[in-house]
């Protein structure tokens, strides 16, 4: 069989591929939020509850997710829980009401929770610790890009015919990446169209000994994680409030009709890709031109990522819904750069046969920042009003970069040598 040289790349795609349809499918009920508010008559409570049904479910499964997939391997894992969530997205057509709209809700929840742990492992197992930034920013792309697409193929759909059909075309599409994910994944041992070469540079640094088994004894008991999960935990409502709320605070609070959203919905997230991108090359620059530890590289992307999150913060002081969409974009961008580095710093903290435990455990802290923080969303957005929520979000995100420079940071005398991995000496 012929081989292929840069194959990583295309492995790196196919990732990038699942994600994007991931979030497709995760997104279509956040945009259809208006027309469903409407035809299926709940509130702004009720709809904060169909989502933290999600949030929930997803926050409790990304652990076991991770644990499966770190178990029984990364093809057929990821494989099994894209076939589920596309099932699942499939089945959001049949709600009659908030409550059952609520239970697909938290099946996809729980299917989904696979899909970071699982993209986060494919950059461990394919990359050397100094592509691994790169790596996750890329594949992390295919979040904001998935958020971007969606709104214009959601809209039309649901206006073209209903939106009953957008949510089962957004579902087949996972259906279509389970099978593709399968035929196509192999682990770089076992891949038949890899160079010797390129199995060596991915090998790079790593020793040839025998790895014992996922432990989420071991994960739990590092400090790192703890570090790692707090910063979750506090930067995760950014994107769940881009993610769920824009659609219903746009056309509820800033007028627009869901036409005329669909014509600006993609930029947020289209700022979001540029935030994965430009995370994963500023890890090495800072780590090449200021001699930092790869460690302190990755924490100094974080800070830059959550100063620019100024922008939600700066909403209520715009009375242009064009230019709120423009500070929504830039919390985005933010937002996308500091949680493309907290994947980083997972690959860097952990052997790779915990990984996507991981990283499950730390989507679960995040996912249950982000359920809380949408549940005050429902409760207050009808009083107070949405923007003093969304300047909470910069309060959060800089408190999350204190807490990994804290907590993570390679300081003074004892720090390891700079452009190095921290993974032999994880606490």
């Amino acid at each position: 069989m012929k081989k292929i040289r840069g194959l990583r790349w295309q492995i790196l795609a196919l990732m990038m591929l699942g994600t994007i349809v991931n979030y497709i499918d995760r997104n279509t009920l956040g945009i259809l939020a208006p027309q469903l508010k409407e035809q299926l008559h709940f509130t702004t409570e009720q709809y904060s509850y169909v989502v933290s049904a999600f949030q929930l479910c997803y926050s409790l499964m990304q652990p076991v997710a991770g644990y499966i997939t770190d178990l029984i391997g990364l093809k057929f894992g990821y494989a099994m829980f894209a076939m589920v969530w596309g099932l699942a997205a499939a089945m959001h057509a049949l709600a009659g009401g908030w409550q059952s709209m609520a239970f697909f809700r938290g099946l996809l929840g729980v299917s989904e929770a696979a899909a970071m742990p699982s993209g986060v492992k494919t950059s461990t197992l394919w990359f050397p610790a100094k592509e691994r930034s790169i790596a996750t920013g890329w594949f992390n792309t295919g979040s904001s890009v998935g958020a971007m697409v969606a709104p214009p193929l959601v809209i039309w759909l649901s206006v073209t015919y209903d939106w009953r059909v957008a949510f089962i075309v957004t579902g087949l599409l996972g259906v279509g990446m389970s099978l593709l994910w399968l035929a196509l994944y192999r682990n770089p041992e076992n891949h038949p169209r890899l160079t010797p070469e390129e199995h060596d540079y991915i090998l790079e640094g790593r020793g040839q000994v025998q790895l014992p088994k996922p432990s989420m004894k071991r994960v739990l008991a590092k400090r790192k994680f703890w570090g790692i999960a707090a910063a979750r935990f506090l930067t995760e409502p950014a994107w769940q409030t881009f993610s769920f709320w824009i659609p219903l605070y746009m056309v509820s609070t800033r007028g627009m009709d869901i036409k005329q959203f669909a014509l600006f919905a993609w930029l947020p997230f289209l700022f979001g890709d540029l935030g994965c991108v430009l995370s994963g090359y500023l890890s090495p620059f800072f780590a090449k031109r200021f001699k930092m530890t790869l460690v302190n590289s990755r924490i100094a992307g974080i800070g830059i990522g959550a100063v620019c999150m100024i922008g939600p913060a700066l909403i209520g002081l715009s009375s242009s819904p064009i230019t709120a969409i423009f500070l929504f974009s830039l919390g985005a961008f933010a937002h996308q750069m500091l949680s493309s580095l907290l994947y980083a710093l997972v690959t860097d903290s952990f052997d790779k046969q915990d990984v996507a435990t991981a990283t499950g455990f730390g989507g679960m802290a995040g996912y249950l920042g982000g359920m809380i923080f949408s549940l005050i969303i429902g409760q207050l957005a009808s009083t107070i009003g949405y923007e003093p929520l969304f300047a909470c979000l910069t309060v959060f995100d800089l408190t999350a970069f204190a807490v990994v420079a804290l907590v993570l940071g390679q300081w003074g005398k004892n720090a390891p040598p700079a452009i190095r991995s921290d993974l032999a000496s994880a606490d």
